[in-house]
């Protein structure tokens, strides 16, 4: 070590300019996207679900045939799995139709055909436990996607696992005054996102509703003196009848109900056949005043600042790409183009990448704190505002071995990652602020290059095993393999590897520095005319 902290003393501007390569080449390869970034990597999961929604009004039995559907593709996928790895990965498989246990509707359970929602169903398939098999439950659910194949009648057809997660992939939500504009704007965006690799499930929340009959006005009932809301209520008050009573009842109140008979009011002849009473009090036939038009509602309707709001969704295969490479492309490239070709329509990011503009946020403005309290603690002892930036220059080392220790293992950076480089940043400068302060000590004794190799000979032993002991002590989670581990590995991966890379920097760029800042006082003594003692700039 010694000869090599004497050669980098000697030439300190070259050693200085060599680690800087070294940062702005890994900012390069993290900015290029040779590092790729996945906000919250879902923890390994054992239960893969389908969900399956036809329109609103669909009858059971056709709801049921799309359930079958699913359970086939999952019988394809067990025996496929059985013939390729000679093992069975099924515990169980749950099917339920008019309910999804596992998806928005909440929990709940089939009792027949008198359901609350016939149009729904759901496939469940719990897994072997994660060490016990070789393939990924995305995986095994990505194939069982591949083996079904589409259901041209369903609304929205789901493939996904369970566990926690940070909302879905791909989230864009839409909103406008017009649900037409809104509509095509998010059929355009579909459209673009279906010829992306590795991009599936795409969906949007328009689903329509029930079939109903929308009612307006003819001219001539307009002349008869017959509104809208005249002609809506007398229907209403035919088929749905009018509260003509209350009743007590113990502690029931009993609504009495005036309304058409039973066998009056069950199709559309019947509304066809009905009378219409005019303000003079006469009737005339229903066909006479009123325009019907046939088509579905919406079976919700979401609002945003009082305008209508759709939200396109997509998952995505972090095999193939990521969620910032589409939401990139998004932004820069497709919402460009299909908001200029509909007007009135804006949009805004949800699901994983507003969580991570949340979160990314938020870290910043606490990291920044914390560095700048920690700059504080550091120039009050030492009473130099020069020396505690030499001691925290090795925090933007750790950050350069965190992203080659993610290269080496293979991991993806994460959410994880980004809070082991905030707590990295308060492990790396406790090995810098014992370097300079020996370096300190050792001038009171000695010129000055002198005692920055008499400080780093001294400390080299102790920073070497304080390093080489957390290194150690995080390897049991980073070779751990387990998906118990696999959620913090990338935290782990970031101490570690950032620790043992900042060893360098401050057994070698630490001093070095320490040297270029006093050359910089020497030349801004020299330039005011101020002569410092010789022992300063030995």
């Amino acid at each position: 070590y010694r000869p090599g902290l004497a050669f980098a003393l000697r030439w300190r501007y070259l050693a200085l300019a060599t680690g800087v390569a070294t940062l702005v080449l890994t900012a390069g390869i993290v900015l290029g996207g040779r590092v790729a970034f996945h906000f919250f990597p879902a923890p390994e999961a054992e239960l893969i679900t389908a969900s399956v929604t036809l329109p609103e009004g669909t009858p059971v039995a056709a709801t049921s045939v799309a359930v079958s559907r699913l359970e086939a593709g999952a019988e394809r996928l067990r025996g496929g799995v059985l013939e390729r790895t000679g093992q069975d990965v099924f515990r169980h498989v749950y099917a339920a139709v008019g309910d999804q246990p596992m998806g928005d509707e909440g929990p709940g359970t089939v009792t027949g055909t008198d359901t609350a929602a016939p149009h729904i169903g759901q496939v469940m398939i719990e897994l072997a436990p994660a060490d016990e098999r070789a393939l990924r439950a995305e995986e095994l659910a990505n194939r069982w996607r591949d083996l079904t194949g589409p259901i041209p009648e369903a609304a929205s057809l789901v493939f996904g696992t369970s566990g926690p997660t940070a909302g879905d992939d791909v989230d864009v939500m839409l909103v406008g005054s017009d649900v037409e504009q809104l509509t095509l704007a998010a059929n355009a965006v579909k459209a673009q996102l279906r010829t992306y690799a590795g991009v599936y499930d795409i969906a949007d929340t328009f689903q329509r509703g029930k079939e109903e009959i929308r009612l307006g006005i003819t001219p001539h009932a307009e002349t008869l003196g017959l509104s809208l809301l005249d002609l809506g209520r007398q229907v209403r008050q035919a088929f749905y009848g009018e509260e003509a009573q209350r009743i007590q009842r113990g502690r029931d109140d009993i609504r009495v109900m005036v309304r058409y008979p039973g066998d009056q009011r069950r199709s559309l002849g019947n509304l066809e056949d009905m009378r219409i009473r005019t303000p003079e009090g006469g009737e005339v036939p229903f066909r006479l005043v009123a325009a019907v038009e046939p088509g579905r509602g919406y079976a919700s309707i979401k609002r945003v600042d009082r305008q209508r709001a759709v939200n396109v969704t997509a998952a995505i295969d972090e095999s193939t790409t990521t969620s910032a490479t589409v939401t990139g492309a998004l932004e820069n490239r497709i919402l460009p183009d299909v908001l200029a070709a509909h007007p009135g329509v804006r949009y805004s990011l949800e699901g994983v990448q507003a969580e991570q503009q949340d979160f990314l946020g938020g870290i910043l403005i606490g990291f920044t704190l914390a560095l700048f309290g920690i700059f504080a603690l550091l120039a009050i002892p030492l009473k130099s505002y020069a020396q505690p930036l030499i001691i925290m220059s090795a925090i933007p080392f750790g950050f350069v071995g965190a992203v080659w220790g993610h290269i080496i293992m293979g991991v993806d950076v994460s959410m994880m990652s980004v809070m082991g480089l905030v707590a990295l940043a308060g492990v790396v400068v406790n090995d810098s602020l014992v370097m300079v302060d020996f370096i300190n000590r050792n001038r009171k004794d000695a010129s000055l290059v002198a005692a920055v190799q008499q400080a780093g000979a001294e400390r080299f032993r102790p920073i070497i095993l304080t390093s080489l002991t957390t290194f150690a002590g995080l390897a049991p989670i980073m070779f751990d393999g387990s998906a118990v581990a696999e959620f913090i590995l990338p935290l782990a991966i970031t101490l570690a590897f950032g620790v043992v890379f900042a060893t360098f920097i401050t057994l070698i760029l630490v001093p070095t520095l320490y040297l270029v800042m006093e050359d910089v006082r020497w030349l801004l003594a020299s330039a005011v005319g101020r002569r410092l003692p010789a022992a300063t700039h030995g």
